[in-house]
């Protein structure tokens, strides 16, 4: 069971490693989650209440019969289909990286080829995903990327992990003046004034408002802990996810302090010079943006030390390693999600079916990773996140009639549409950034986990402690960099009004 444990934390090691593109004292967390309501003067910037109407929305009613999804075995429709190029790392050790963005688009292609299409130019046609292998290499990214466009004809180009890669890949999309999606890629600048072209969409949250988001819970929601260290891995995501923490601290925690600040090469399997420090510091938080298999290594070091600090994190949630950890030792971790809503069960029932439809279809699958844990509630992790943004994408093509990508931008600029569980987003229209509510999460022992996962089994894993109580961070508190440099964001708000 050891070795099966271990194995899976082997493919799941380089989950983020291309994206760019978790102590205890009893009363830590006296603090009750945000209730969504209008007498709370946070939620009046939630998109929720922002938005009471919306250009679309996800109908789960009408979800179509996937019982016979398998991302192992998937083989898209072919001839005069809409042709979505989805590029990323499918070999070498970054495969796995690939398979993870890959999976939720395909499955929502299926679903909506399973209804038989979506109607452009005045007939229906499937959805056709064909995927790019760019190995994480620039040169290779680029003729990918360029193979797409001009050899098969695909009518938009999503990707990737790996900022570096998404602005390549958005180059060619304004060269041949083809749509592209980044739905994996976090920096912030790909979309400045330098950077920004009219035929790609940023999809994905950026480095800045995750960052604040954390800042904005302890500040302006916990009100407690001021002293806080922060550790990241030492490269351009890790620096940058400090630097937005740090500024949210300075926005909306000012009393708060640095007591420390590092930055370690990645895959360091010696953490204790680093966790001496943050043991002397004073610390009552740690902050980090580490990624598998950093993070997992971090925690599990922390814990033999003795060092029960809470950890805020962004990419500390991967199941498998967070069993290896355990039950104690992963309790009290503090997670920003970019993708789930506090109860979404709760608040929004229709959810509960997709959730459903997905696990069960799961359990059908036989090939790793898929069949590992980090698959198994990928509905409601930031996994889902990369199939919801491929639903949207085809309710824009569908409410644009048409694959000509200049009616695209015209539906996409300022469209918003609400995903699957609930969460609404907004493109804006300036800069082509999403806006979008987070949510901030408790993690709890399987007995406590009930309070979030109030559908059976009413717990999320059995082996680790995992997402429990979960307050909502809106919006307009984390409203994404606007680059007022960019002519067409001159004399906007934040909200792109």
């Amino acid at each position: 069971m050891k070795k099966t444990v271990r194995s899976l934390t082997c493919f799941v090691a380089l989950l983020f490693i291309w994206s760019i593109v978790a102590f205890q004292p009893a009363d830590l967390f006296a603090a009750k989650p945000a209730k969504m309501v209008k007498t709370n003067a946070a939620v009046q910037e939630s998109m929720a209440d922002k938005f009471p109407k919306l250009n679309a929305a996800y109908d789960v009613s009408k979800m179509g019969d996937v019982s016979d999804f398998d991302p192992a075995t998937y083989v898209a429709p072919k001839g005069d289909t809409i042709k979505i190029g989805y590029i990323n790392c499918f070999s070498g050790p970054g495969a796995i990286n690939g398979q993870i963005h890959a999976l939720p688009l395909m499955y929502a292609a299926h679903d909506i080829n399973r209804r038989g299409g979506i109607m452009v130019d005045g007939k229906k046609k499937m959805i056709e995903v064909i995927i790019g292998d760019h190995q994480s290499k620039a040169d290779v990214a680029k003729k990918v990327a360029e193979r797409l466009v001009l050899q098969d004809k695909v009518h938009v180009l999503v990707g990737t992990s790996g900022s570096n890669l998404m602005k390549i890949i958005s180059n060619v999309a304004e060269k041949y003046k083809v749509i592209a999606v980044n739905n994996g890629s976090l920096a912030d600048d790909l979309m400045d004034a330098t950077n920004f072209n009219r035929y790609t969409f940023m999809a994905s949250p950026g480095t800045d408002q995750i960052g604040r988001g954390l800042a904005y819970y302890y500040g302006q929601i916990r009100k407690k802990e001021k002293k806080f260290y922060i550790i990241c891995q030492d490269y351009s995501f890790g620096r940058a996810m400090a630097a937005s923490f740090k500024q949210g601290l300075k926005d909306y925690y000012p009393e708060a302090q640095i007591v420390g600040e590092d930055y370690h090469k990645l895959f360091l399997t010696d953490f204790a010079p680093y966790l001496t420090k943050i043991g002397a510091s004073g610390a009552e938080v740690v902050y980090t943006g580490d990624w598998v298999p950093d993070s997992v290594t971090l925690l599990k070091q922390m814990r033999q030390m003795g060092i029960k600090l809470p950890v805020a994190n962004l990419f500390m949630n991967e199941p498998n390693g967070l069993i290896e950890v355990g039950v104690e030792g992963t309790k009290g971790l503090v997670h920003i999600d970019v993708y789930d809503m506090p109860y979404p069960f709760k608040h929004y029932p229709p959810f509960i079916k997709f959730y459903n439809t997905w696990v069960k279809q799961w359990k059908t699958w036989t090939t790793l990773p898929y069949k590992s844990s980090l698959f198994e509630i990928g509905a409601t992790t930031s996994i889902a996140l990369y199939g919801q943004t491929g639903y949207w994408l085809f309710s824009v093509i569908e409410r644009a009639g048409s694959t000509d990508p200049e009616k695209i931008i015209k539906v996409w600029e300022g469209d918003t549409y609400r995903y699957a569980n609930g969460s609404i987003v907004k493109m804006r229209a300036c800069d082509h950034r999403s806006i979008q509510d987070f949510s901030v999460t408790e993690f709890v022992p399987p007995e406590q986990q009930k309070v979030s996962m109030t559908i059976p089994p009413y717990s999320w894993y059995k082996g680790c402690s995992f997402t429990g109580p979960a307050w909502l961070i809106p919006a307009g508190k984390i409203l994404p960099y606007m680059d007022q440099q960019l002519d067409r964001c001159k004399g906007k708000s934040d909200w792109g009004e």
